[in-house]
């Protein structure tokens, strides 16, 4: 069956996110900084936003176990939208070129839901172009678990055979596969572009 569709991933393929960025702004001295990020606002931390649960709830937990650094770890929450540079450089171009298509165009995201929905409306020059996106936070699960991407292919109505999932992590890209799509572990836009053309989508 030919590829006829894509579904992307968002962080670090559509749009850069680096958390770092924001810390960088707060907390001036390097070592501090390393250590606010390694041991406080850790990823396994963050990972519970993407999974589901409120920040009110995870801030709560952890500005208890650090309650120095309550205002920060508030930061996150107050000010997530500053952890995303924008798109990835070469990205735009691609995803208007297969709209312009007429390709379908969908996509899995581990992304909190409640952080998501702000950040959907302000790019709505970018996601209005896609058909169906799955968000983890408000599906409770998480990539690479099977269960999303059987969830996603269902709710797209696609066969996974006609489709291409792409994303920067290749234990998401390997589940996709194990799904029945394509996979294509993404490394930059000129990669993804040469991909793209060569399964005729562009």
């Amino acid at each position: 069956m030919a590829v006829e569709a894509v579904v992307f991933d968002v962080g670090n393929v559509l749009y850069r996110w680096e958390p770092r960025s924001l810390y960088e702004r707060l907390i001036p001295d390097g070592q501090a900084l390393d250590a606010f990020m390694d041991n406080v606002v850790t990823m396994d931390w963050h990972l519970q936003h993407d999974a589901g649960r409120p920040f009110a709830e995870t801030s709560a937990e952890l500005i208890a176990e650090h309650p120095q650094h309550a205002e920060l770890i508030r930061a996150w929450g107050e000010r997530f939208d500053e952890t995303i540079l924008g798109m990835v450089e070469g990205m735009q171009p691609i995803v208007e070129a297969l709209d312009a298509n007429r390709v379908p165009l969908f996509a899995i995201t581990n992304f909190s839901g409640e952080f998501w929905k702000p950040f959907r409306l302000a790019e709505a020059h970018i996601f209005d172009r896609f058909r169906e996106i799955v968000v983890s936070g408000d599906e409770k699960m998480l990539k690479p678990d099977p269960a999303i991407y059987d969830l996603a292919i269902a709710r797209f109505g696609i066969a996974p055979q006609s489709a291409i999932f792409i994303d920067d992590r290749e234990d998401n890209v390997e589940a996709a596969r194990n799904a029945g799509m394509t996979g294509h572990h993404f490394s930059g836009a000129a990669a993804l572009k040469t991909e793209l053309e060569r399964l005729g989508l562009l």
